[in-house]
């Protein structure tokens, strides 16, 4: 693809989420949205494989589907109340179509089917922007609506989606399905708090975005594609490896690392908001999300591959990938925690 070609596209992403999370109007956030779906496009079916083009289509239909469910709602909630404002959305029956069409959208379990396969038919790069970028959008219009959107389906849907998450993920050793079911815990998490405390939410969501970011480039930066990949990881360059290790874990929530922050308010404000149950639940998914976590952590430092030949080095070419965004996002994806007080 075209350097001009790229520029656009990806333009055109950054705008129509710009207008979306910008806009006052149902119309306007809708086309911000359709934007979006249109530029991302091309870049999953680059390949020109079969796989990519199924990885397009998937991608296509849900978020058309979740698209035109969210104009359907609007347009409920504007017969119903004469508004089109967003954030004047009071219809329960709008409100709850609303609330299942952002899940599709993000890939909120029982609507997360279609992640895990787009992730694995898109190159890593387009698997990068498709689980940060493309969840700011919608992200803004649960925000905006947080306060007329249904608890209790958001609640539910955060725990399953935290389950989910955490079981499916157990099963798999291709790297990028890895990461989409980490993307959808995650997202389970962050469902669980907007409509109790949105500040802790859009908190976990920057935290989110910055730990999968430096996760995906470091997956570039190794060519790692699966569990296999990464046990050889440590030949390509040492130090990477080891960051990458507490990219993994910072994931998985362990302290003295910046993903326990979230985990520790989300965890903490559900207790103060006597839903112990769910947060027993959410804890214990986590466990079961850490597991695939350490699983990788382990192939990728611990494990010493059986090597054929006498030399650790792998024969390589200077590195030509830019490393700017990686050096930019993984300190503060591990270090973070310190600050606690200060974001609060």
């Amino acid at each position: 693809m075209s350097p001009t070609t790229t520029t656009i596209l990806l333009s055109s992403l950054a705008t129509g989420t710009i207008i979306t999370a910008s806009s006052y109007h149902w119309l306007m956030a809708w086309i911000g949205l359709e934007m979006n779906t249109l530029a991302i496009l091309p870049l999953v079916s680059k390949q020109h494989h079969p796989r990519a083009t199924e990885a397009a289509t998937k991608y296509f239909m849900t978020q058309a589907a979740a698209s035109a469910t969210i104009l359907f709602a609007s347009t409920m909630n504007a017969w119903q109340t004469g508004t089109w404002d967003i954030i004047n959305s009071t219809d329960t029956t709008a409100n709850t179509l609303l609330t299942m069409a952002l899940a599709m959208k993000l890939g909120l379990a029982p609507m997360h089917f279609w992640l895990p396969e787009v992730l694995q038919g898109s190159n890593m790069k387009t698997a990068m922007i498709i689980t940060t970028w493309q969840k700011l959008a919608p992200m803004a219009l649960i925000i905006q609506t947080h306060n007329n959107l249904s608890t209790t389906i958001l609640l539910t849907m955060g725990l399953v989606s935290s389950m989910t998450g955490g079981w499916a993920g157990l099963n798999q050793t291709q790297t990028r399905k890895i990461m989409a079911y980490s993307s959808i815990a995650h997202l389970g998490w962050m469902a669980t708090v907007v409509t109790i405390m949105p500040n802790i939410m859009l908190l976990n969501l920057v935290l989110y975005l910055l730990m999968t970011t430096s996760m995906f480039y470091t997956l570039v930066l190794l060519n790692s594609k699966n569990i296999k990949d990464m046990a050889t990881s440590w030949t390509t360059s040492p130090t990477t490896t080891s960051m990458t290790m507490l990219i993994l874990l910072s994931l998985g929530g362990l302290p003295p690392l910046t993903g326990f922050m979230p985990k520790w308010l989300i965890l903490e404000e559900l207790t103060t908001q006597n839903l112990t149950t769910a947060a027993t639940i959410m804890a214990m998914s986590a466990l079961l999300s850490l597991f695939f976590y350490l699983r990788l952590s382990y192939t990728s430092t611990i494990t010493l591959s059986p090597n054929t030949t006498t030399t650790k080095h792998k024969w390589r070419f200077k590195q030509t990938t830019n490393t700017l965004l990686l050096t930019t996002t993984l300190p503060m994806s591990i270090l973070m925690l310190p600050l606690t007080p200060m974001l609060l």
